[in-house]
């Protein structure tokens, strides 16, 4: 089995963050924010946070927020929440959540619940049961979630439940691991974990393991990296992470990595990126691989982030 390149992950990781106009970069410019979390929290998990200038990064953010409250994508872009949760969890990263006005972001993300309890994703209208999440996700670490109609959210996410144990995306949707990971956090976070059928979703998320050791999001589908993020994550929350065959997922990550240049790719041999080298590292942390800090599988940040919000400074 290889080993992690850590350092080359960090160095590629700051070299995207330097490329501003080449082909890659421009296709990722509406989700940039994604883009700074994803990148940001490689660091973190790899221990080199520092290596970045915390003063640049917050300033870069806080230009994305619109005068809604939420956050675009970019500066000038459209709020959304996928990009409003990932600009606070940024700022949780550099232990900066006191610079927003969090009356404003909260009063945005519970504008967008709906009456069954589900949410928009921004004005025009669009539920997923991601939304619910990302609602919730950003809502807890703004220590606001008092804020929302919790009880009704946790009942629309639970009406996504399909008949295989899975979620889906709306009430009857088809199981996919992605979703599961949102739905199975939301709940997580809302303590209501006790509505979930551990042992059968736990089974279908550990089939998701094929020969080569990943994982795929739904049955007859190729294994991709970001899965070990999105899998572990939900069977880590359910207590079943034991169902799967550990090392070989480790090494599936490990064979997606460019020993070279750095970055994880989705396949051994396919072009990285950004996205596929947070969630490579991220499904790492979750199977204990020394060198990475532990992460919190329902907030998706580091857990001395995690314990930093909610319990104050006692955790490194």
């Amino acid at each position: 089995m290889g080993e992690l390149v850590g350092n080359k992950h960090v160095e590629y990781v700051l070299s995207v963050e330097r490329r501003k106009d080449d082909f890659h970069s421009v296709l990722m410019e509406h989700l940039r924010v994604n883009g700074a979390y994803w990148g940001l929290g490689t660091l973190d998990l790899l221990g080199k946070l520092d290596t970045v200038d915390t003063e640049d990064v917050v300033s870069w953010i806080m230009k994305c927020q619109h005068k809604s409250g939420g956050f675009g994508g970019n500066i000038g872009h459209d709020p959304h929440l996928l990009y409003t949760l990932s600009a606070v969890q940024v700022l949780a990263l550099f232990d900066m959540l006191d610079v927003l006005d969090i009356d404003k972001v909260t009063s945005y993300v519970t504008s967008l619940q709906k009456e069954d309890g589900s949410f928009s994703g921004d004005i025009w209208g669009e539920v997923d049961s991601r939304f619910s999440y990302i609602a919730i996700c950003c809502l807890s670490i703004l220590r606001r979630l008092d804020s929302m109609d919790v009880e009704k959210a946790v009942k629309y996410v639970v009406s996504c439940k399909t008949m295989d144990g899975g979620f889906g995306c709306t009430p009857g949707g088809e199981s996919h691991a992605s979703q599961i990971f949102c739905c199975v956090g939301a709940l997580a976070i809302t303590g209501s974990l006790h509505h979930i059928d551990k042992d059968i979703l736990g089974w279908w998320l550990c089939e998701r393991q094929v020969k080569s050791g990943g994982l795929n999001g739904r049955p007859e589908k190729l294994p991709d990296v970001c899965y070990s993020w999105w899998v572990l994550s939900s069977l880590v929350m359910i207590d079943r992470v034991h169902w799967i065959d550990k090392e070989k997922l480790i090494k599936y990550i490990l064979d997606c990595q460019d020993t070279e240049k750095g970055g994880i790719s989705d396949r051994p041999d396919d072009a990285v990126d950004v996205y596929h080298t947070y969630f490579g590292v991220a499904g790492l942390s979750l199977l204990e691989y020394p060198g990475v800090k532990a992460i919190d599988p329902a907030y998706a940040l580091p857990v001395n982030v995690v314990n930093r919000i909610f319990f104050g400074r006692c955790s490194t």
